[in-house]
C-alpha cells in the first residue's frame, strides 16, 4: 500500500524513482517492493536499525543523483499523496529540508500521554535547536541535496531528533508543512513502551546538544557544582562568624569536594569545546568530499563498495535493458554477483 500511494509524477519534477530499504528482513521484501513498483531495494544482511536505514538511503540516493529525498515509514502511516506539498517548499527555494506535521494532537490512534510528551519533546527540541518544527519526530520529510550532502546522524536511535537539530545548528533552511496520516495498522517496533522511548529520546537530545554546544552545557553543570560549593562555603563562614564553626567541618570538605568537582568539569568543557571545532572541520572536509566524489561520477551505477549493504536495482546494469525475468543485478564490494 506504502509503495502503491507514492506519485510517480509530481509537477516541476522531471522523474520519481523509489527506493526501498530491507533492514535485515526474513521475509521476500525484495520481491514485494520490485511487484509493487520500486526502482531500487538496499538490502542489509542482518538488522542495522533505523538510524543505518536512514543513512544508506541517503547515501544511495545521492549515488543515484536524487536532487530531492522524500523519506516515509514503511508501514503505510503517511500519505503518499502528500509527498507534492512536502517538496513544494523546496521547490520553490524557501527551504532545504521540509518537515511533515502530523498535527499530533488529532491523531486519534495517539494515547493522551504520547500526545503530551511528543508535544513536550518538540518544544524541546525547538528551544536547543533555534527551529520553528512543531512536530520533530515525524518521519515524513524531504532534503534537498545540498541539505542531505550536511546530514551526519550518529545517534543510534533514530534520526528525527538529530536531524531536526543539526539543521538548526548548521544554519539549513527548514520549513514544516500539513500532512495526512493513515490509521495504524502494528504498534510500532522501534520501542517497546513510552519510559523505554522518553529514556532514548531525552538521551538523544542531550548527546546531539552537547555535540554541537558542549562548552555551554559542561559550564551549566560545572556553575551548580561550584554553587553548591559556595553555599556550604558561606554555610560554614556563617557559623564561624556567630562563633559557632566547630562541628561544622564537613561543610568546609563537602565545599572543596564541590568546588575541586566544578573546576574539572569547567576544564572538560573547554576540551570538549575544542574538540568540536575539530568536529566541524571534518564534517567540513567530509562534505566536500562528497561533493566531489559525486561530480567526478563516471555515470556508472550507484554500488555498495565499502558499505555494509546490498543494493538491488535495475540501472545497475550499467545501462542495459535488463532482460525479461532475469535476476536483479546486485553489488557486493564493488563487484556484480
Amino acid at each position: 500500500m506504502t509503495l502503491r500511494e507514492i506519485p510517480r509524477k509530481i509537477p516541476d519534477i522531471d522523474k520519481v524513482e523509489v527506493l526501498v530499504i530491507d533492514d535485515g528482513s526474513t521475509d521476500s521484501t525484495l520481491q514485494v517492493a520490485r511487484s509493487n513498483g520500486a526502482d531500487h531495494v538496499v538490502r542489509f544482511p542482518q538488522t542495522k536499525g533505523l538510524t543505518r536505514a536512514f543513512s544508506a538511503g541517503i547515501d544511495v540516493s545521492l549515488r543515484l543523483g536524487a536532487d530531492i529525498i522524500v523519506n516515509t515509514d514503511g508501514d503505510n502511516q503517511y500519505r503518499g499523496a502528500g509527498i507534492p506539498q512536502l517538496i513544494r517548499p523546496i521547490l520553490d527555494g524557501s527551504a532545504e529540508m521540509v518537515v511533515g506535521d502530523r498535527h499530533v494532537k488529532t491523531i486519534d490512534d495517539f494515547s493522551w500521554a504520547k500526545k503530551k510528551l511528543q508535544r513536550i519533546g518538540s518544544w524541546a527540541v525547538r528551544r536547543i535547536s533555534g527551529t520553528d518544527v512543531p512536530d520533530v519526530t515525524s518521519g515524513f520529510r524531504a532534503f534537498s541535496r545540498e541539505a542531505a550532502l550536511q546530514m551526519n546522524v550518529v545517534s543510534p536511535f533514530s534520526y528525527t531528533l538529530e536531524t531536526v537539530i543539526q539543521a538548526g545548528k548548521k544554519h539549513i533552511a527548514l520549513g514544516h508543512t500539513r500532512v495526512e496520516t493513515n490509521r495504524k495498522t502494528r504498534p510500532s517496533r522501534l520501542f517497546r513502551s513510552i519510559p523505554e522511548y522518553l529514556k532514548r529520546s531525552l538521551t538523544t537530545i542531550v548527546r546531539v546538544y552537547t555535540m554541537f554546544q558542549p562548552l555551554r552545557v559542561f559550564t551549566a553543570f560545572g556553575l551548580v557544582f561550584l554553587s553548591g560549593g559556595a553555599v556550604l562555603a558561606g554555610r560554614f563562614l556563617y557559623f564561624c562568624a556567630i562563633g559557632d564553626g566547630q562541628g561544622h567541618v564537613q561543610s568546609v570538605v563537602a565545599a572543596g569536594a564541590l568546588g575541586v568537582a566544578g573546576f574539572l568539569i569547567l576544564l572538560i568543557g573547554m576540551v570538549a569545546d575544542l574538540i568540536s571545532f575539530n568536529r566541524r572541520l571534518i564534517e567540513e572536509t567530509l562534505y566536500r568530499m562528497r561533493r566531489v566524489e559525486l561530480s567526478l561520477g563516471d555515470g556508472r551505477p550507484a554500488t555498495s563498495a565499502g558499505k555494509d549493504y546490498f543494493i538491488s536495482s535495475p540501472a545497475n546494469t550499467a545501462g542495459r535493458e535488463p532482460r525479461s525475468g532475469a535476476p536483479d543485478v546486485v553489488y557486493k564490494e564493488g563487484t556484480s554477483e
